[in-house]
């Protein structure tokens, strides 16, 4: 998949500290918040035609504001209490004095004796309540609210299942005594009700003796259900049901035998799913302005459990045999070909579909119902169809004749073919994912699969990348699928590295070396926290399984791919040695040591490590290697420790890798035959260089997963050598130099003079990489500082950066460009110039746009340069407004999504809340979107502080909507908070998370979100009093 997420009292939300307190303190004599809606409007109510908003957190949050600052040592959590509804803390001395006859006396000089009638009363009164505490106490799980004692539930795994009979299951992973071996199923959408009918049977083999079979099931009304064993007849049985784990159970009186053969069969009921996962509704707008209804599925990760009773989990793999009833006009596709057609006689039509040809895992079946129309093309054999609504069939050539090549590479590559007789590509209008990999059916967001006759390269290149990424999946995942999800990286990182593997061969047009680069630099950013994880590491919980969709799956498990393929001999070796496991595997399940071992029996070199021993220590332990340089004459001295921005005493001790470094130097230093390899696997080595080197330049190309420190003589020949002729390096070295140097600034082993040190010799830049390395760091300090309201930083920042890249920016043009470099290389410059403000890159988007209007669509921006003017464009009211017109009229969905992006920049406080409204709703921007829009808006100040309020106000509605853990959910959560510096916004963010307890500050994201603001304050406490001077 390429992702691209309890009803309670307000005191159970209540954050630990205020509950605590809340216990024992008198109520304070404040104004209640919630309501005053004039200061505080609630973010439901608000509509385009309100005049003036102001986030609440601003008052928390900005400093130098004057009277409302917050000291850096206070706890405050009261925007986040308030947000939560907590308004009963904060009632005012006259509400409370209206809303109760106590009244606070003064408490008397002397007490006088009680009387005995007042002594009688008040051991009447205690016996009554002992009395009712016992009663209370001994009724059965008993949960005593407004509407008093309810119908028991559930409410954990091992206890009953709702009626009183015992669950006989209390894990989240499924017992392996059974074995499902192929599956029948039939689905009745009915999109009038939205709701459909499903009937399953589940043919299983007895795997060891048992009394119970358990499996899984989400939210389905189970309405038969018959079990048959052997030969014998079927019966009725009772369905045991756990809720909170989404399982099902039968009990037997009599163990079944292992060797058995048994059938289960379910009728079943349930709604069309909302949230875009399950079996679920979608619609678009027909270009006559018709709602058109559709549905689809995304079952990755736990979620076919929502559409059918299943075993769903990866490792039981079956064959599936899927009938989809539909009206006539509709069109059904699922994972094989349409084997037959039957009309039924309610007057539906029944579309069954061949029994798969290879056993899959359940997230792996795929169907969709629906208006579609495609183009086919036969490619070795398979039939290979791209779908689309019928309004966008002319934007599908591309992706057809890109999944053409790209099968035909895979095939030849892994020297397996692609198993099956079809492979459909189907562009879904609502889809949350990038795409999810279906056998034989792979799904997409629209933006992800369809492209313009006027598409930029950089559009083609998303696109590309995305196909190649699913088709790799085809092998790596489909055909060979991870044992649990502890080793989603054999899935994701595999087939991120063979995207860019595949498509410098296939379309080396579209520099995919650049991007490849970019993405380790991010992989190494994320790995540096302490929130990380191992790249396997063993997960249980289905929030802990969505984490593992992160970029340490990803790209962490691509760049340890790339290392291991550049540091084996030959060029040849790690294809044989993964083709090896692909054959060994084909249709089952494995982990991580299953690839290692493959590698190493292929592996053939004396000379180099075990390929296990080597590998297992970057995929066994989180983080990676600060390799640290010192020189004396000819001995080179190399100290490996974990690179860990936040301490971590148990990780220094007990962290190593082995790790195959390589190296040039000055007298030779741009070729592959410059590079030269040394094995560090202890804590220490040294190799020997001449005497006469000037430099080191370590990590060739960047290749390796690690960061270097050359200390202050190293960094320094490296910034002398720069400065004479950068180009005596490579751009993947200039740019792994650049990266490594801010990465050490926020660990604080070199100082941010000596990272603009490095970056003098920028105004002669002529690739894209470097550029965008530093643009990237520069421009994150530029919207810390924004956010700190540090104007005389902010102001010297920008200027800094204009000085240095401000020539590069002049040099560019804004007429169509035809190379993909020049693209990727100007649009990330302009977009920057635009941004903060230079005169002649507003001057020039204004009157593109300008342009562009008057011509009623015929003249077109380039794609390369469409967010900049249409950014640009967003900060006038009147042509923001003309941007939201052309918005809901365009249909080429790449060009609508930087329109998007460029709406959700504006600084206007109505508008920005308009779009968030808008975008949770789903009126007219796409839920789907709605991560896209929180990550624009936080670019700015005002914006950054709205969203978060946003996010606090309506975190049960997004928490319902984005699974919690999934990459919408981290996205959401790390826009918001990742540039935040200050101990207040720390106590904020801390505050709200605390109190969502399961929901809260044990998820990763959330993690990693206090961890980054951690790193923010830090490095402005270490940074600030200096970066006046510096600048």
């Amino acid at each position: 998949m390429d992702p691209f997420d309890y009803n309670s009292t307000e005191r159970d939300t209540l954050p630990r500290n205020m509950i605590e307190n809340s216990m024992f303190e008198e109520e304070p004599d404040v104004v209640d918040l919630a309501r005053d809606s004039a200061a505080y409007p609630t973010f439901p109510a608000l509509d385009p035609d309100e005049t003036v908003y102001e986030p609440r957190s601003s008052r928390l949050l900005v400093r130098g504001l004057g009277e409302n600052d917050v000291d850096d040592d206070e706890e405050d959590c009261g925007s986040s209490a308030r947000l939560l509804g907590m308004s009963f803390m904060n009632r005012s001395a006259a509400q409370r004095s209206n809303a109760s006859p106590y009244v606070r006396q003064p408490l008397p000089r002397s007490c006088s004796p009680p009387s005995a009638r007042t002594m009688v009363v008040c051991v009447l009164f205690l016996v009554i309540v002992a009395s009712m505490t016992m009663v209370f106490y001994f009724l059965p799980r008993c949960n005593f609210t407004k509407m008093g004692c309810p119908k028991q539930e559930n409410k954990t795994s091992n206890g009953t299942d709702g009626t009183g009979e015992l669950f006989p299951w209390a894990q989240y992973q499924l017992p392996r005594s059974i074995r499902p071996l192929s599956y029948d199923l039939t689905f009745t959408p009915d999109f009038s009700t939205m709701d459909f009918s499903g009937h399953t049977v589940i043919d299983m083999f007895v795997l060891h003796n048992t009394k119970r079979i358990v499996l899984h099931s989400a939210n389905l009304n189970i309405t038969k259900a018959t079990f048959k064993l052997g030969d014998g007849e079927a019966s009725d049985i009772t369905i045991l049901e756990d809720k909170p784990r989404e399982q099902i159970a039968v009990k037997f009186s009599e163990e079944l035998k292992a060797g058995q053969h048994c059938v289960l069969t379910l009728d079943y009921t349930a709604s069309l799913s909302h949230t875009y996962d399950g079996f679920y509704n979608s619609s678009y707008t027909d270009q006559d302005g018709n709602k058109r209804v559709l549905a689809a599925t995304q079952f990755e990760p736990l979620y076919a459990r929502k559409a059918f009773p299943c075993f769903d989990e990866p490792s039981f793999k079956a064959t599936f045999l899927v009938k989809l009833n539909r009206k006539p006009e509709y069109l059904t596709l699922s994972n094989m070909p349409q084997a037959q057609t039957t009309q039924l006689a309610s007057g539906l039509v029944q579309d069954e579909f061949a029994k798969t040809s290879v056993n899959m895992s359940t997230y792996l079946v795929a169907f969709v119902v629906g208006n579609f129309t495609s183009v086919s093309r036969n490619v070795s054999d398979t039939l290979v169809s791209v779908y689309s609504v019928p309004e966008k069939k002319e934007h599908t050539h591309y992706a057809l004749d890109t999944a053409s090549k790209l099968l035909e590479f895979y095939n030849d590559f892994f020297e397996i073919s692609y198993p099956l007789q079809k492979l459909d590509l189907v562009a879904v209008p609502d889809f949350m994912a990038g795409a999810m990999e279906n056998w034989g059916l792979i799904t997409f967001r629209e933006t992800a699969l369809l492209v313009g006759g006027h598409s930029s390269l950089l559009e083609k290149q998303q696109v590309a990348s995305i196909i190649a990424h699913e088709l790799a999946h085809q092998w790596f995942g489909n055909l060979v699928t991870m044992s649990w999800w502890s080793d989603l990286w054999l899935n994701e990182g595999f087939a991120t590295y063979m995207e860019f593997t595949s498509l410098q061969t296939v379309l080396p047009q579209l520099d995919m070396g650049n991007l490849f680069l970019a993405n380790r630099f991010r992989a190494l950013d994320k790995d540096a926290l302490n929130s990380s994880h191992a790249v396997s590491t063993q997960v249980n919980t289905p929030e802990q399984v969505h984490e593992m969709f992160d970029s340490v799956s990803y790209l962490k498990g691509a760049s340890i791919l790339l290392m291991l393929n550049t540091s084996l001999p030959g060029d040849q070796q790690f294809r044989k040695g993964i083709i090896q496991y692909l054959k060994q595997f084909a249709g089952l399940n494995t982990d991580t040591d299953d690839l290692w071992n493959s590698l190493t029996e292929v592996e053939v070199s004396s000379q180099h490590p075990n390929v296990s021993e080597m590998m297992r220590s970057w995929t066994s332990q989180k983080g990676f290697p600060l390799v640290t340089v010192s020189r004396k004459g000819d001995a080179v001295s190399l100290k490996q420790e974990i690179f860990q921005l936040m301490s971590d005493n148990a990780s220094h001790s007990s962290s190593l890798w082995n790790i195959p470094m390589t190296y040039v130097n000055d007298s030779c230093s741009l070729g592959p035959e410059c590079k030269q390899l040394f094995m560090l696997n202890a804590q220490s080595g040294t190799l020997k260089v001449s005497a006469t080197v000037k430099w080191l330049k370590l990590n060739y190309r960047n290749t390796g997963f690690y960061i270097v420190d050359y200390g202050d003589e190293g960094w320094a020949a490296l910034t002398d050598a720069m400065t004479n002729n950068f180009q005596v390096l490579t751009q993947e070295d200039r740019a792994s130099l650049i990266h490594n140097i801010f990465a050490l600034s926020k660990l604080g082993r070199v100082s941010f003079r000596q990272v603009l040190s490095l970056l003098n010799y920028m105004p002669n830049e002529t690739e894209s990489s470097p550029v965008k390395e530093a643009l990237l760091h520069l421009t994150d300090i530029y919207k810390m500082l924004d956010k700190r309201y540090e104007q005389g930083l902010v102001t010297r920042m920008k200027a800094y950066i204009l000085k240095y890249f401000g020539a590069l920016m002049d040099k560019q043009t804004w007429t169509k460009e035809e190379d993909f470099s020049k693209q990727d290389f100007r649009s990330a410059l302009l977009e920057t110039a635009c941004h903060l403000g230079q005169e002649k890159c507003q001057q020039q988007a204004k009157a593109m746009f300008k342009q562009y209007v008057a011509s009623n669509g015929t003249s077109q921006i380039p794609g390369d340069l469409q967010r900049a003017v249409f950014t640009v464009a967003a900060q006038s009211s009147e042509d923001w407004e003309t941007l939201l017109t052309m918005y809901h009229y365009a249909t080429y969905d790449s060009e609508k999504l930087k329109m998007l992006k460029g709406l959700a920049s504006t600084q206007d406080t109505q508008k920005i809340v308009w779009l968030l409204n808008t975008g949770l709703n789903g009126n007219m921007v796409q839920v789907q979107n709605l991560p896209l829009v929180i990550r624009t808006i936080c670019e700015s100040f005002a914006g950054n502080l709205i969203a978060w309020d946003f996010i606090q106000e309506n975190w049960k509605q997004l928490i319902q909507t984005f699974p919690i853990g999934s990459f919408s959910f981290q996205s959401i959560i790390g826009s918001a908070t990742s540039r935040f510096s200050e101990q207040s916004h720390l106590n904020q963010v801390q505050c709200f998370f605390d109190s969502q307890r399961e929901h809260g500050s044990q998820l990763r994201s959330v993690q990693e979100a206090l961890e980054t603001i951690r790193l923010n304050q830090r490095w402005m406490e270490r940074n600030l009093p200096s970066l006046d001077k510096w600048l």
